[in-house]
């Protein structure tokens, strides 16, 4: 559960994972999206914080009596824990370590339980000052609790039912009919305020499934669902920005008597077979390996922890596996062969550019031998294989990376 933070804790207890309940059918990474966003908007939290503080604190001054004074106390410790809380949880999250998620909700629905004490109260002390003041002050939190909780809807109305509805029995309390009049209004702004925080979690989820669903298009190949040339970029990207001291290979490989196939059969049948090179390789590859199909039938994988035997043993399996030939349907079969060129890491270079150049080199030198071979490339032929490469072809990543 990642955020633009880190990562956020799920809540785990039965009443925090009701609270936190977004709807069906959300995806999880949505959900942990949502999670990330129930500890954000600082500002927003501190300034509910300073304005309830404040309030009970010129209504404790007024009064003066046990139950105001009790209330700021439960002001300044609620929100100072949840500060405190918030804090943590932020901490903890940028080093991926677990988040008190729980607490910060208990804390969440603690702070809004408070405010709707002080509303009561003051209500109730028959000060017409103060019962104003402490119920404008209540009515002012909603907005914020909706726009900060949204993402989590039967927080936000759980929320704004612990504020506002105890201005109903105050009211009675009050003991004047001219605030009966609540007994309408805070209903209907209760269920309107609530109604608003589940219609714009709906919009937000339905916004965040378009972004993802746009992100995986721009990341993945359509017809194999395997990765494309713009997501394997941005793996290895990331591979490489880590800066594990673990090698691993790039091993770029084609496809050898392709054309005739969409030439014989059609492009159907060419799709058929590329869907099916995509499943085999996926099979063959270790767990862990990232895949990629660059275009027309060129991929592309990224294989960890291993070493130039290993990666060449892979290389001649990926081969092994491409050759069984595909059924197109009805008795008709046709058969492909692959060449493999590999690049190590750090061996062969530590930019994206590079590897990804190493690598088709080698490749063109598999293609150049004889087709359906395996070729490690070597530290000491690698500029000049480059060289030749571009020279040679306007098309793959050393041509985009020239």
């Amino acid at each position: 559960m990642r955020s633009d933070e880190g990562l956020y804790s799920a809540p785990r207890w039965r009443l925090t994972r009701w609270l936190a309940e977004p709807g069906p059918g959300v995806p999880d990474d949505i959900r942990a999206a949502l999670i990330a966003q129930l500890h954000g908007s600082l500002p927003v939290f501190a300034a509910g914080a300073v304005n309830t503080i404040a309030v009970a604190a010129v209504i404790a001054a007024r009064k003066q009596t046990a139950p105001f004074i009790v209330w700021l106390v439960m002001e300044i410790v609620i929100c100072l824990a949840r500060l405190l809380v918030l804090a943590s949880a932020n901490r903890r999250a940028r080093e991926h370590r677990p988040t008190p998620t729980d607490l910060h909700l208990l804390l969440a629905v603690a702070w809004s339980a408070s405010v709707g004490f002080g509303a009561i109260a003051s209500l109730a002390s028959g000060d017409w000052v103060v019962a104003m003041l402490a119920s404008l002050s209540a009515a002012a939190m909603v907005g914020g609790i909706c726009f900060r909780n949204f993402g989590a809807p039967r927080l936000a109305g759980t929320m704004i039912l612990f504020s506002l509805g105890p201005i109903i029995p105050g009211a009675a309390l009050a003991g004047e009919p001219l605030f009966y009049i609540v007994y309408l209004q805070v209903p209907m702004y209760l269920a309107a305020m609530t109604a608003a925080a589940f219609r714009l979690n709906r919009m937000l989820v339905t916004t965040m499934r378009a972004e993802r669903e746009n992100s995986h298009r721009a990341h993945h190949d359509a017809l194999t669902g395997l990765l494309n040339r713009a997501g394997f970029v941005e793996a290895l990207g990331t591979r490489l920005a880590a800066r594990a001291e673990r090698p691993f290979a790039v091993m770029f490989f084609d496809l050898d008597n392709f054309k005739p196939i969409n030439d014989t059969f059609g492009h159907a049948a060419g799709d058929a077979v590329l869907k099916g090179v995509a499943g085999r390789v996926r099979r063959a590859l270790p767990d862990g390996a990232v895949l990629a199909r660059m275009g027309g039938d060129e991929f592309v994988a990224l294989v960890e922890d291993v070493t130039t035997e290993t990666a060449r043993e892979t290389g001649h399996r990926l081969i092994r596996e491409v050759a069984i030939s595909y059924e197109l349907g009805g008795e008709i079969r046709a058969s492909v062969g692959a060449s493999v060129g590999i690049a190590m890491s750090p061996d062969h270079g530590a930019e994206v550019e590079e590897l990804l150049g190493v690598a088709d080199a080698a490749l063109y030198e598999a293609k150049s031998g004889g087709k359906s071979r395996c070729c490690l490339a070597s530290v000491g032929t690698n500029l000049a294989a480059l060289r030749r490469l571009q020279q040679s072809s306007p098309k793959g990543p050393v041509a985009s990376a020239a």
